[in-house]
């Protein structure tokens, strides 16, 4: 079953088993299912990098790479979006998160990972719509200093020393995007 390797084959981090789970009985796209991983691989680099480089700033890491992981599942519904663009799959994610009955403090990353200027973003929304940048090695400079700022803020340095350390940082995770987009690409849209 295409599904079932898109979600166990190797190099990338596996996800959560509850997503996993979700996705089979979904009948999810497998190339949504590579996606997902390759994005909660990178949110796990990125949750890793500040538990060690930034452990005054308070991160849910647990659910930044829930949030990873689920970020685009209403794309089980909005299948166009797959390959075309469409904001529709953010509010559906959403709401297929709660109709499976996931805490909506956990399902409210669907909604959010494309929305990181919103007024009551946290600092774990941000990383989960950093995760869905940084991935295939794009660079978004307002959603980048929004990290900064948190960084800084968290741990005293200066501004630009909290973005030079984050530079570093995603420049390292984006130089393995070419790999990941061919892991995601290896896969079908549909699996028939």
């Amino acid at each position: 079953m295409t599904l079932r390797h898109a979600l166990d084959d190797p190099p990338l981090r596996p996800l959560p088993a509850q997503v996993a789970d979700l996705l089979l009985r979904l009948d999810a796209s497998p190339r949504l299912a590579a996606h997902l991983r390759a994005v909660h691989d990178v949110a796990a680099q990125l949750t890793g990098w500040l538990t060690v480089h930034y452990p005054a700033l308070v991160v849910d890491c647990d659910a930044v790479l829930f949030g990873a992981a689920t970020h685009d599942i209403g794309k089980t519904v909005y299948m166009a979006e797959l390959s075309g663009p469409g904001s529709g799959h953010e509010p559906a994610g959403q709401q297929l998160l709660l109709d499976a009955g996931i805490d909506p403090y956990l399902a409210r990353f669907a909604a959010t990972h494309a929305s990181w200027q919103s007024p009551g973003i946290e600092c774990e929304d941000l990383l989960v719509s950093l995760a869905d940048k940084i991935w295939k090695a794009k660079r978004v400079v307002d959603l980048e200093q929004l990290v900064v700022d948190r960084l800084a803020a968290a741990s005293g340095q200066e501004p630009w020393q909290a973005f030079v350390n984050l530079d570093d940082h995603l420049d390292g995770i984006a130089a393995d995007a070419d790999q990941r987009l061919a892991f995601q690409n290896s896969y079908p849209i549909t699996a028939g």
